[in-house]
């Protein structure tokens, strides 16, 4: 099965008319985007576009061959003038099948937002899925029967689409994730492929065509990631990003409850807001027990907090306890957290704060706490496939 995608943006393409957001600014030549429209073995069209005949002509195909064409949402605005040939276009209800004369197989899937997805199976056996924008798959089995060799859909808008066709093996490493409805909340350039390679996705230029089935490497998901950064620069958010595809991750929050601190409480109550509801949250610093079980994916966060757990085990705070076998008993509880790691056979994301580029502090405590944060950093990142520095929400790769 040839799949050639028209386009790859949001309904209103990118850049959207008349909007002067950096992006939109930003978004030129090979960095525009038409609104998403799939021509498959062009027999069928999905999702009817304005100037969909040109695109095919510049992507070296043509129309003339089309035998359906199926929406898959709500078009809003003027309607689009059917071009000459094409057959009038429609959407299958929910659950139907329909059996195409090149030999497709076409079946309309229920959605949790207005639209439809499309599964599209060809005469070969080929499997592909189409999403709509800002819609995830409803009411799915616990399991399908075969996983799809190639999912095209809201991956940047919806990315717990991906995670629920994971926890039923819809989605498998084999398969090919495009991300698709690409709208200017979306990254651009080098950033917009390194969050996508994270969900195990990537993006295509417009005109693009793709073989369904055929043999292809899938973008590789770091197993093993360090973020660091200062305070509220973002990082905590770029490690939950990193994590929103998978079906089960169990948060780790190292720094557990404060009684009667309400901003403390207040800061918690905004991470899980912000978390999946199918996460999982263990309040704990006992790390090495989780990174040597096996499970789903751990988010740490953070490893400064549970540095501060373990300088209190030590007494690291006092000079004599420090000089007495504190600093050795420290060393000890590092080296086996590293080990753990090194061995951990779970995809990791762990955050951390990056505390040595500011003032060195006043107190001999504070200054221990500062370089053994950073001995903890560095030792950590040795062991992670990915490291990350996020500044102002600005995310650089510094490994990876």
């Amino acid at each position: 099965m040839e799949l050639t995608l028209l386009g790859t943006g949001a309904p209103d393409g990118l850049p959207r008319p008349e909007c002067p957001c950096a992006a939109c600014a930003t978004a030129r030549g090979m960095r525009s985007r038409a609104a998403t429209a799939l021509l498959v073995d062009d027999a069928l069209l999905l999702d009817l576009t304005p100037g969909a005949v040109f695109a095919a002509a510049r992507a070296g195909h043509s129309l003339s061959a089309v035998r359906q064409v199926l929406l898959t949402h709500p078009h809003d605005g003027p309607a689009l003038e059917l071009p000459a040939g094409l057959p009038p276009a429609g959407r299958v209800p929910d659950g139907r099948e329909l059996t195409l004369i090149s030999g497709h197989r076409v079946r309309a899937v229920p959605m949790d937002a207005p639209g439809t997805g499309y599964e599209v199976t060809a005469p070969e056996g080929a499997r592909l899925l189409y999403l709509p924008p800002g819609a995830a798959p409803s009411a799915l089995a616990d399991q399908v029967a075969q996983p799809y060799d190639v999912v095209a859909g809201d991956v940047v808008g919806r990315p717990d689409a991906v995670a629920r066709l994971r926890a039923v093996e819809a989605i498998v490493p084999t398969t090919e994730i495009i991300a698709v409805h690409l709208d200017h909340d979306a990254p651009l350039g080098a950033e917009l492929d390194r969050r996508l390679a994270a969900a195990g996705a990537r993006a295509v230029p417009d005109g693009t065509t793709l073989v369904v089935g055929e043999y292809h490497s899938v973008p590789d998901i770091p197993r093993r990631t360090l973020v660091t950064g200062g305070a509220r620069s973002g990082k905590s958010v770029e490690a939950e990003r990193r994590l929103e595809t998978f079906p089960e991750v169990v948060y780790v929050a190292t720094g557990g409850g404060r009684e009667g601190d309400a901003e403390w409480a207040a800061r918690i109550g905004l991470h899980r807001e912000r978390r999946p509801a199918a996460w999982r949250t263990e309040e704990t610093c006992e790390l090495v027990e989780l990174l040597e079980s096996d499970g789903p994916p751990l988010l740490i966060d953070c490893l400064s907090l549970w540095l501060t757990d373990a300088m209190d085990r030590v007494a690291a705070w006092d000079d004599e306890a420090w000089s007495n076998g504190g600093e050795n008993a420290l060393r000890e509880r590092t080296a086996e957290l590293v080990a753990a790691v090194r061995g951990t056979r779970r995809t990791v994301v762990a955050v951390t704060n990056e505390t040595g580029s500011g003032v060195v502090p006043a107190t001999a405590a504070g200054r221990r706490f500062r370089d053994e944060l950073g001995r903890l950093n560095a030792a950590f990142a040795d062991e992670c496939e990915q490291v990350l520095l996020v500044v102002a929400g600005q995310v650089l790769t510094l490994r990876g």
